[in-house]
């Protein structure tokens, strides 16, 4: 029963960094985009720039086993949701492919942070 234990615990960081990995790309791409956009798209784009480093950070925190993971992966999830929440206001394909993308890494980090 342990060994399944720490193999799920193995496989739930694991999804969860591929989840924050691809978080940070298509966040970085939708800021990119927004930069192009105006100054209408500043809160987005800066969401989003917020979220690609804050994903990319706990992705190597959990990759490294850092014991400050979870405390992360609570302000992960959360910059995520505000992130998600903005794109989500806005009609170009590339911040609903962000918001789209961002929706399971939230729920991934919120049960790391658990």
């Amino acid at each position: 029963m342990a060994i399944q234990q720490l193999q799920q615990q193995d496989s739930d960081i694991s999804e969860c960094i591929d989840l924050c990995s691809e978080a940070a790309q298509a966040c970085e791409m939708c800021a990119d985009a927004c930069a192009e956009e105006g100054e209408e798209m500043a809160r987005c784009l800066r969401l989003c720039r917020d979220v690609a480093d804050l994903a990319s950070l706990h992705a190597r925190f959990m990759s490294r086993e850092s014991e400050f993971h979870a405390e992360l992966a609570g302000i992960c999830a959360d910059a995520c949701e505000a992130c998600r929440d903005e794109c989500e206001q806005h009609d170009m394909d590339h911040c609903q492919t962000c918001a789209e993308v961002l929706e399971p890494c939230i729920e991934s980090c919120r049960s790391m942070a658990a």
